[in-house]
């Protein structure tokens, strides 16, 4: 799900555009126009200093001041609870930011390793100031219970849900994309499609699960149960999960691996059985990391779409303010499919009746 974003009646270059004429991740472009000290090769750097030149796409900095008119501009909050892990809410942030800066709007970060005295500092330390509201974003997609101080604010919460339901949401169609990446195994031809999921209990993992169960049903495929194996997002059980699966007796011919980490040491295993991705196991992934584009071969991967969940979560919060409240109340963002070489090209219409 993406917006298209006007300006005079022209429409304004993304970082999703220079993610993909750079060929890179949205995370790489905001690490490299933001001048992060990652460590990022020479080459890529430059690959997206030029595409950002060739699309047109402008930064602006955060720190970069918006007229005023006589008066102090509003501004979003956006409270994170971590972005030193992984790059999600750091993208997140981004979407809400370069959305924001379209009403004239600044968005400044506060970061609160999801501590509650400090969200109900960080609130009452604003409350005096121009913030038309906040966003609260969390990097595992999970139900929070969120500080008194904060929910009497106006708050959209992006990668995460209240028990009631009560603030509006932003999250990642995660089932949508576990189904997605197992629906596009089968149609390659696949017919015993394995996962390595996620960390127990986490929403992302539960929800990934659900899809591929409903991509095999849709598909009249029997689910197997030995077919799933658990893991914890890091690339040691991809590999572990990998070498199990292959030993079954009836071992599978594709893999769903509900990260792109996990399908790192998936690969490794698959290499050490001298097994070839994608001509014996096709292997498919989740998030689009930097990381699945330099895979041999490169990893077929969905995105997970934070930019554009930041943007619209800035969005609803700005039109509540003026008064249009958000319908439904919890939005579900498409993750979208990224075509590359680990699983081989589904048959066309015309081969397939050959």
């Amino acid at each position: 799900m993406s917006e298209n974003k006007h300006y005079g009646g022209k429409s304004r270059p993304t970082m999703m555009d220079v993610a993909a004429m750079a060929g890179v991740s949205q995370a790489t472009v905001s690490l490299v126009l933001n001048g992060s000290p990652a460590k990022l090769t020479v080459s890529t750097r430059q690959r997206v200093i030029d595409a950002a030149q060739k699309v047109g796409y402008q930064l602006v900095r955060r720190e970069t001041q918006l007229p005023t008119s006589g008066k102090a501009h509003s501004t979003i909050v956006f409270i994170a609870d971590e972005i030193s892990t992984d790059p999600w809410m750091a993208l997140a942030f981004e979407g809400a930011h370069d959305k924001a800066l379209e009403y004239g709007i600044n968005v400044c970060l506060a970061v609160s390793h999801g501590n509650a005295e400090t969200e109900t500092s960080i609130v009452n330390q604003m409350a005096d100031s121009h913030v038309i509201g906040f966003l609260y974003g969390t990097i595992l997609t999970r139900l929070v219970e969120l500080p008194a101080e904060l929910s009497r604010q106006e708050t959209v919460l992006v990668n995460c849900y209240d028990a009631k339901r009560a603030l509006p949401s932003v999250l990642p169609g995660d089932l949508v994309g576990g189904h997605a990446a197992t629906e596009r195994l089968i149609s390659a031809g696949r017919k015993r499609v394995a996962i390595i999921n996620g960390q127990q209990g986490v929403e992302a993992s539960r929800d990934r699960l659900k899809g591929y169960k409903q991509a095999l049903a849709s598909n009249d495929i029997p689910f197997d149960p030995s077919l799933v194996r658990p893991g914890n997002w890091e690339p040691t059980t991809g590999y572990t999960m990998t070498h199990e699966l292959m030993a079954m007796d009836n071992p599978p011919d594709a893999i769903f691996c509900a990260n792109d980490l996990m399908a790192l040491g998936c690969f490794d295993a698959l290499r050490d059985l001298k097994l070839n991705v994608p001509e014996d196991v096709s292997v498919i992934g989740f998030d689009d990391r930097e990381i699945a584009q330099h895979t041999h071969p490169p990893l077929t991967t969905l995105v997970l779409p934070q930019y554009e969940m930041g943007e619209i979560a800035a969005e609803i919060l700005i039109n509540s303010v003026g008064g249009l409240r958000a319908n439904p109340n919890q939005i579900k963002v498409e993750c979208r499919l990224v075509e590359r070489e680990s699983v081989e090209r589904a048959p066309s219409l015309k081969e397939k009746s050959a």
